[in-house]
């Protein structure tokens, strides 16, 4: 594994390259991320952005989806793939926000995880863009094939095990930035095919460049 001053260097180098850390789904509430988190499962961030201002257009609150009819949300999202499985966990997870939570997004763990179509990685994203927690990782594929890359965890693809090795050895107050970030490197620089190794402003210290 990385050591302490390794791991702080690069942070700081992304944080010099991309200074602004954000999310790159497009949301005015804290239950449009959550949603807009479920729709980009196994579909592009940019493809759920342009599907999210025609399906909140139609349901522009929490109740009108929870009203909705399941068939009428696949008509919406149908584009962003498995839409059937979605539809229903929006409609659902609606239903339970305004039931059991007083139409408010959970800010913990355990109760986020109750409701339908969140797993961990969406639970994070809240706790962390909407809640500001400190210690938050979301292992995203591009966080977990980048942290295999650089050394940052062991290189396995469980996304449980990428959040538990990064929270060891990432500060705290910079642990969500820095996966926003990973996601943002990993678009422009690191892809899955075609690492742009030669342009990459972390190769001092990382593991996949110095095995080339």
């Amino acid at each position: 594994m990385k050591k302490k001053k390794d791991v702080l260097a690069i942070v700081e180098a992304l944080k010099e390259a991309y200074p602004e850390a954000v999310c790159s789904l497009d949301y005015a509430k804290p239950y449009e991320l959550m949603f807009a988190t479920r729709l980009a499962a196994q579909c592009t961030d940019e493809r759920v952005n342009k599907v999210t201002p025609g399906l909140y257009g139609r349901f522009p609150t929490l109740e009108a989806l929870a009203e909705a009819d399941v068939s009428e949300v696949e008509e919406y999202i149908h584009s962003t793939g498995f839409f059937r499985a979605k539809a229903r966990d929006i409609v659902a997870a609606s239903r339970m926000l305004l039931e059991e939570y007083g139409g408010v997004v959970p800010n913990n763990m355990e109760d986020l995880l109750r409701l339908p179509g969140v797993g961990r990685k969406t639970a994070n994203l809240i706790l962390g863009d909407v809640y500001h927690k400190p210690g938050v990782v979301v292992a995203d594929t591009h966080c977990i094939r980048l942290s295999g890359r650089l050394g940052l965890s062991d290189g396995t693809k469980d996304p449980a095990k990428v959040e538990e090795q990064l929270r060891k050895i990432l500060p705290p107050e910079e642990s969500n930035d820095f996966c926003h970030r990973l996601v943002l490197h990993g678009r422009a620089v690191c892809m899955a095919r075609g690492p742009e190794c030669e342009s990459c402003t972390l190769r001092p210290w990382c593991d996949f460049y110095t095995k080339q």
